[in-house]
């Protein structure tokens, strides 16, 4: 039985933190659904403009809707739709064989709305009705005033994937504004089916200490801090807050681990998947580490539900000198710049794209 076939079957879904269109075009992902258990993808505005902005691959459908007159923002949402639809439509037999616990896609509303509560609710409702697709989530970041946002679209009825969440607390935050989303569905008589996923970050713990801290503490802290909020997951989900929503109907908001790509070449390029594995998870894994795993990967158990050796892990680093809440504050902070930035660099692409390729066909004509 391969690798990724045995984390399946622990319970713990495998989405791929990607997508391109030439994994669609050339049928790496139904591969990697058929051959590697993948049942799920994720996407951000790096990914996006990483395949958007490298290669020719949009260069035709980019022509046609800017002569449709779409510019910008408005262009991108549709080439990545396309995507996303097509994506979604391969994962929707998975996405009905588990009555709506897996087989989804991701988009995210833009990241300059970080801050706007109101823009943020209405981008998702906006991305929900375009897509069109019933597995497809809308990416909210865990922000002070993304967490009013989800609170509003659960209410609303869009699932909800609470992106660039650091530490146990920021899951809270998310969970909490996930069940008071689904209460207040329960009081409006309306369902309280409404799925939606927390992803944690994990890598970028061990990216912003290893050079601070001890050889024997690097690459460590991002599991304990997975560990310490893996425990506040299952204990959330026992708790009687919670089994009451379940007994009306309610389905768990589901932990995702992301940043699962190891940062430092040291390390096993399957170092958090191993170490994070564990029932009612989900990992969304970059391709490069999902190839690795399914070659050469282990699984040695599962996660404790009481989180294990978390705590003592995580004062070892205290009495080094790190000091985790501001950590998870910074990491969060720069998560949300570091989408702007691929944001803007992504809009920059496309009218630069759209320039050129009008040019040229300007040129084109004139001959």
């Amino acid at each position: 039985m391969k690798i990724t076939q045995k984390l399946h079957d622990l319970n713990q879904s495998i989405w791929l933190d990607n997508i391109t269109r030439e994994i669609l075009d050339n049928g790496t992902l139904k591969r990697y659904i058929e051959d590697l258990s993948v049942t799920g993808l994720t996407s951000n505005p790096t990914i996006f403009e990483a395949a958007i902005g490298s290669t020719t691959a949009y260069d035709a459908d980019i022509r046609e809707k800017a002569r449709a007159g779409k510019a910008d923002e408005a262009l991108f949402v549709e080439l990545a739709l396309d995507d996303l639809r097509r994506a979604a439509d391969l994962f929707r037999p998975i996405f009905d064989r588990t009555a709506g616990a897996d087989g989804w896609v991701s988009m995210e509303v833009s990241p300059l709305l970080a801050d706007d509560a109101p823009g943020t609710l209405a981008a998702a409702l906006g991305i929900q009705r375009q897509a069109d697709r019933a597995n497809l989530y809308v990416k909210i970041p865990g922000t002070a005033a993304g967490i009013k946002a989800i609170e509003d679209a659960i209410f609303a009825g869009v699932p909800i994937n609470v992106t660039l969440l650091f530490s146990r607390e920021h899951y809270l935050a998310a969970a909490e504004a996930y069940l008071r989303g689904i209460e207040r569905r329960i009081a409006a008589h309306l369902s309280p089916r409404v799925e939606s996923v927390a992803s944690v970050f994990v890598s970028r713990w061990d990216g912003a200490v290893n050079a601070k801290v001890p050889t024997e503490l690097q690459n460590k802290l991002g599991i304990a801090v997975a560990k310490r909020t893996y425990k506040a997951y299952r204990d959330l989900l026992n708790s009687k807050r919670w089994r009451d929503l379940a007994k009306s109907g309610a389905r768990p908001q589901r932990l995702l681990w992301a940043s699962t790509g190891t940062k430092d070449p040291k390390a096993a390029p399957g170092l958090y998947v191993e170490a994070l594995a564990a029932p009612d998870t989900v990992n969304t894994m970059p391709e490069k580490t999902l190839l690795a795993f399914a070659a050469q990967g282990t699984l040695n158990g599962i996660l404790a539900e009481d989180g294990g050796d978390a705590e003592a892990v995580l004062e070892r680093f205290a009495k080094a000198g790190v000091d985790i809440n501001a950590i998870g504050a910074q990491l969060q902070r720069d998560g949300a710049q570091s989408f702007v930035k691929s944001w803007q660099e992504l809009m920059r692409r496309i009218s630069e794209k759209n320039s050129a390729l009008a040019g040229g066909l300007a040129m084109a004509g004139g001959k």
